[in-house]
């Protein structure tokens, strides 16, 4: 996919909304708007990469470490029995949006594991758990 068509590209680009958390040089955070469990966050690269493949070493690494930040606050803010972390590449892996992420899913006792919820997660839930976890990695 091109990065004029992505939409995780418009976002970086300010073209397209999001529950922003936090973003630095080369991520951004936001919650997923169709959250597996409350507080379903994604680490996206800045630059446009399509996959684990593409990506390069540096933005890997930055993805990494705002990940370990994005972590440390969902368990202060929403204290979750666990904490599941994904990356899809390609369609028969779950990629739905090609562009590189990592997926941050809390996760609750008894919980089973699913990439996205069936349904849009409500906007007010979303932009309060976006606000507590902003105010957590400011």
């Amino acid at each position: 996919m091109a990065a004029d068509a992505c939409i995780f590209c418009a976002i970086v680009a300010g073209r397209a909304a999001c529950h922003r958390v936090a973003e630095d040089e080369r991520t951004i955070v936001f919650l997923d708007l169709f959250p597996a469990m409350p507080g379903h966050t994604l680490v996206v690269t800045k630059e446009h990469f399509e996959n684990v493949h593409e990506a390069s070493a540096e933005a890997m690494a930055a993805v990494g470490a705002m990940s370990k930040r994005v972590a440390d606050a969902l368990r202060a803010e929403l204290a979750p029995a666990g904490l599941s972390i994904y990356q899809a590449n390609g369609v028969a892996a779950g990629q739905t949006v090609f562009h590189y992420h990592l997926h941050l899913m809390p996760r609750a006792e008894g919980s089973t594991l699913t990439l996205h919820g069936r349904a849009q997660g409500d906007a007010d839930e979303l932009a309060r758990i976006a606000a507590r976890l902003s105010a957590r990695l400011a």
